[in-house]
């Protein structure tokens, strides 16, 4: 018979309370159980005695004779020091669903379409202002060689 300890919920709706019981693992989860060994209160604050509450010495002859506390039992086991801290390491918990992927890469080409119009707007006019410069550089000279044109021309008459 395989044993597991595990939460079972008790408690109203919206107001969890947890005992923490030894069952067997085909047993539904608020169903029948071996052994109450402990409670745990997320209501409570977490620096709060009352929060978890264990029969620490039945909890680790369970665990001598074979039973496998769950992910947040064991927890609370290394909060109380009956086991040592595992390595976790969860390396997808970061990573973004697929619809936010799609929003990003989205936002990523609007971007990109922003950027290279900017790019286009600012080396446009610096191509079309760069003749327009040229052409009075070229009208002054003209101009200065008409000036001195008609001064001669009126010191000859």
């Amino acid at each position: 018979m395989p044993t597991v300890i595990r939460l079972a919920r008790g408690g109203s709706k919206k107001r969890p309370f947890y005992r923490i019981v030894v069952a067997d693992s085909r047993m539904p989860r608020d169903g029948r159980f071996i052994e109450k060994v402990g409670t745990y209160n997320p209501q409570l604050a977490k620096d709060n005695e009352q929060r978890v509450t264990m029969n620490v010495e039945r909890i680790q002859e369970w665990i001598a004779t074979g039973a496998r506390p769950t992910d947040r039992v064991n927890r609370f086991l290394e909060a109380a020091g009956l086991k040592e801290k595992a390595e976790r390491n969860n390396p997808n918990k970061a990573k973004p669903g697929k619809k936010a992927e799609e929003r990003a890469a989205e936002k990523a080409e609007k971007e990109e379409a922003k950027r290279a119009a900017a790019e286009e707007a600012a080396n446009a006019p610096a191509v079309e202002e760069a003749p327009a410069e040229e052409a009075p550089a070229e009208e002054a000279p003209a101009e200065e060689a008409a000036a001195e044109e008609a001064p001669t021309e009126e010191a000859a008459s």
